[in-house]
Formats: C-alpha cells, structure tokens, sequence
C-alpha cells in the first residue's frame, strides 16, 4: 500500500505544476455530498480556484453542516436540482463568468450534455478525459485516455483524443511527449481493429495530422512501460519502454487499467476534460480528496493556457 506520506509528496509536486499561478474562478457543479463540496474547499483554501457552487441550496447547506464545513462568503447559485444545475454552470462558463467546471455528485452525462448544449463552449474537438497518474513503480507521470467519457471511439476520434492529450501533457511541461497507443500485441493484425487504428494514428502523425508528441503502436501494455519487455521481444521505438501516455482501444480497458494502478499499483491520480473551451475536472464519486484537488490543480493550469491561447 501507498503511504500517505508518499502520496502527500507526490500531491506536492503536482501541485507545483502551479505555482505562480492565481485561482480560476470555478464552478462546483452539484456538490451535494461531503467529498465534491470538500474537495473543492480544499482546492480553494490551496489557492487554485474560487469555487462557485451551483446546485440547491438547502441540499448545499445541509451537506456543509453534516461535513462541518462553512461556506461563509462563498458564491452560490441555487437551482432546483442536478439538471439545473449542469445547465447553469454550463451557462456561467459560455458566459464567461467562470472558467473551469468540476463535476459535484451528478452523473457525467448530465454535465457533458449541458457543456455540449452550449454553442460556445464548443472547440469543434472531441472531448475527452486523461488520467494523471503518480505510480511508484514508474519514473515518470504516466497519462491514460480516454478511460472515462468516451466508450468506443473510432479512428478520428482517436486522433481527437491523442491531440487533447498531447496538449495537456505540453501545459504541463513535457516537450514533444511519447503516445504509446495500446492494444493486446505489438503487431498488425485485421482481426484486432484497435491494432489497425494504432497503424493508421503513427501514419496520421508522420504526416502532420497528430503533431507534437511521438507516436507508436500497436503496442501491448508491457511493451509501452517496461524497456525490458521491449527489448525481449525485439520491439525498436522511441516510445516503447518510456511512454508518457497511453491511449487505450475503449473505455472499459481503460477504466479498468486506471483503477488497476490506483487500486493494485497504489497510483495517485487526477483527472481533466478537455476539448471544450473551458476545462472539466471530471472525478469519481469515490476519489478522495487528493484527487480532487490535483484534478482542481489541472483545472487551474489548463484555463491559464485558454486564456492566453484559446482552443
């Protein structure tokens, strides 16, 4: 098991992805139970945002006195219910008057839908998710899309994703990063469509459509992360054995690596939407505060980005 020691050491760095930086101010979308209205009191008391938190007030009210918490001076916007809710922050960020959204105690599809509905949030991207993870037995932050929005992506959505990756990890200081696309082997095959998606997304980068990163694939799992395995099986790539993200074939082989790492792997995590013009910091319902806070964190670098180059 992780320490927390180790996992506080860990938050830290992340968080001094942000240092210098001023709070954005945020919209806190349905926090109606005591981990979504923590996580953001503890985003905002670390200096990354100023939440604004939009949903019905008494279920607001009510929570932050079971939690112990005050929210003395904190904007609130009440609604009738989480519906209302998405499609009032998603209102408040189309008109400019937050700049990041995080995901409270609603389903996913309720915000998604209320940010699409909006013309102007609207980047003509795909969105799509990217984990952020701290594991201890890798050397490096390792990034893993799209394992919570999109289920079944086809090829250009793909390179959507790739593309909304690639941008995060730039914001976050990694030059030209190295995209291992995943599937169950490291050779072509029609009968594994994921491997002719790999294929087709290194030939969309050799020629200028996916630009920015270092791509390979098909690679297998252990080929992507492990040099070893690599070597062992003759595989020569810039990207195998040292990859900074890994794009996943769907949803649920990506949602089950993620838990894997946090669960097994004892893997620190944060998480962000990107492809509209204002970032979401999507988390579970069952993320602790940490990873609220460190997706607030990605929040925060991303709409200084937007602010300066809007997407």
């Amino acid at each position: 098991m992780t320490s927390l020691l180790e996992a506080d050491t860990r938050l830290e760095h992340l968080l001094a992805l942000g240092k210098g930086l001023a709070p954005v101010r945020c919209a806190i979308v349905h926090p109606c139970d005591e981990l979504s209205l923590k996580g953001a009191l503890a985003a905002a008391e670390t200096g990354l945002i100023e939440p604004v938190l939009v949903g019905p007030e008494h279920r607001i009210r009510d929570c932050a006195d079971k939690a112990g918490v005050l929210l003395d001076g904190l904007a609130l916007e009440n609604t009738a219910h989480s519906h209302a809710a998405a499609q009032k922050a998603a209102q408040l960020a189309a008109d400019g008057r937050v700049h990041a959204l995080m995901k409270g105690s609603l389903h996913t599809d309720e915000l998604i839908r209320a940010v699409l509905d909006q013309a102007a949030l609207r980047t003509g991207r795909r969105m799509s998710h990217v984990f952020r993870f701290d594991v201890p037995t890798y050397g490096k932050p390792l990034f893993i899309t799209d394992a919570a929005l999109n289920i079944t992506p086809g090829l250009l959505e793909k390179a959507d994703i790739a593309r909304n990756a690639i941008a995060l990890a730039g914001m976050l200081g990694i030059a030209r990063p190295k995209l291992a696309i995943l599937s169950a082997v490291e050779t072509v095959n029609p009968a594994i469509p994921s491997t002719l998606d790999a294929a087709a997304l290194c030939k969309m980068a050799e020629r200028g459509q996916i630009t920015a990163a270092v791509l390979d694939g098909p690679l297998a799992f252990d080929n992507a992360i492990s040099r070893e395995a690599a070597r062992t099986k003759g595989i020569h790539s810039p990207v195998a054995g040292d990859a900074d993200i890994l794009l996943v074939p769907d949803l649920v082989s990506g949602n089950m690596l993620a838990k894997q790492l946090e669960y097994l792997g004892g893997a620190t995590s944060s998480g962000i939407v990107l492809g509209a013009r204002v970032p979401l910091a999507l988390t579970s319902r069952a993320d602790g505060i940490a990873a609220r806070v460190g997706s607030a964190l990605l929040a925060q670098v991303i709409a200084h980005r937007y602010r300066d180059e809007p997407p």
